[in-house]
């Protein structure tokens, strides 16, 4: 990821963030993909009313799938607004499927959403990531890392 995209995703109205996935999951790469949303969709998306709770990827006929995203449907929509928990389309090319399929076929790895956001042209896009679960000591371990973290700018706070 360059400094613009970066940027783009800093700037960005809205941040939907996954955060159970960096506890849960070592991330090994990350891509980014567009969805394809219906009117409503986007602009519930737009105000925020979105989750990334217990969502995951999968492919079905050479095409990306993202499963149990929740969209909250729209306030000002009519009876055609859409359904909350629906499969989404992910646009991706068939090279980064294709490399994403293979990977998924060794045991022990997924593809779980990062961040949805909004890019400057106005288009709801998703940052999915290839990631290998964490066992128990791993996430001690994080958790451990955390804490030190934390205690170490308590400490530079008191010394300044």
């Amino acid at each position: 990821m360059n400094k613009q995209e970066e940027e783009i995703r800093k700037k960005s109205p809205v941040n939907i963030k996954n955060r159970k996935a960096q506890f849960e999951y070592f991330v090994i790469e990350t891509f980014t993909a567009g969805l394809v949303l219906t009117g409503t969709e986007i602009k519930s998306i737009r105000a925020g009313k979105a989750s990334l709770v217990d969502t995951y990827c999968l492919i079905i006929n050479g095409e990306m799938w993202v499963r149990g995203m929740s969209v909250s449907p729209y306030f000002y929509g009519s009876y055609n607004n859409h359904d909350m928990k629906r499969d989404r389309k992910l646009l991706l090319t068939k090279r980064e499927i294709a490399r994403l399929g293979s990977a998924t076929k060794q045991t022990g790895f997924t593809i779980v959403p990062l961040l949805v956001f909004i890019d400057g042209k106005g288009r709801a896009k998703m940052d999915i990531a290839l990631c290998k679960g964490k066992k128990a000591f791993d996430k001690r371990q994080t958790l451990k890392e955390k804490e030190d973290r934390r205690e170490m700018d308590r400490a530079m706070k008191v010394y300044r």
